[in-house]
């Protein structure tokens, strides 16, 4: 259907647009700045995982047309992860680099985030079909496969982060672990050998 593409893209653009629309009536926090830090990171991860649900839920239901909506997740991802950023460096810290660079060896959950946006720029550069075509199918594969990674380092910087309640960071963390299992099953069981992605 035509209209599924659209449909995700402006379900991946309402989390900005609620957030948006918070914060110019002014029903953010007394710390605005922490509210669209978080809110900007959490939709990061949560689109991080919701793309690499992709393969396995296309693999488990033989719901192959799923997978064209991989990419344009994938993106989403890597926009709240620039918005995120841009906040971090911007609304918190003015674009003081020397500040920054004070500031990453004391708070070291800021390292292993700038690790998982490091690892998605890219991912997000060789999201197109000419980048695929000039790498190769294989290589572009084994490329993307850093989105594991990028996960990864986003799951320890939201439990770093958080400094009281790791409830919902470790949940993150269990889901990644589950995907990454799942994948390992697919690489071992025969059924699932010939299936690419």
């Amino acid at each position: 259907m035509k209209i599924a593409k659209p449909v995700v893209f402006l379900a991946g653009l309402a989390p900005i647009t609620f957030l948006l629309y918070r914060a110019f009536t002014g029903r953010l926090s007394a710390n605005p700045i922490q509210d669209i830090t978080d809110q900007t990171g959490l939709w990061t991860l949560r689109l991080i995982m919701l793309t690499l649900a992709i393969t396995p839920i296309r693999r488990l239901t033989n719901w192959n047309s799923i997978i064209r909506f991989r990419r344009m997740i994938g993106l989403l991802a890597f926009f709240y992860g620039v918005l995120h950023f841009t906040t971090y460096i911007w609304l918190d810290q003015d674009f003081d680099l020397h500040s920054i660079l004070k500031d990453i060896p004391k708070r070291p959950f800021i390292t292993a985030g700038f690790i998982a946006f490091l690892l998605m720029l890219p991912l997000a550069l060789t999201s197109t079909r000419k980048w695929i075509g000039r790498l190769g199918g294989r290589r572009w594969q084994l490329l993307h496969r850093l989105i594991y990674a990028s996960a990864a380092a986003g799951v320890i910087h939201y439990i770093w982060v958080v400094k009281l309640d790791t409830t919902n960071p470790y949940r993150y963390a269990m889901l990644l672990a589950v995907l990454l299992g799942i994948r390992i099953w697919f690489k071992v069981a025969p059924g699932f050998r010939q299936s690419p992605g």
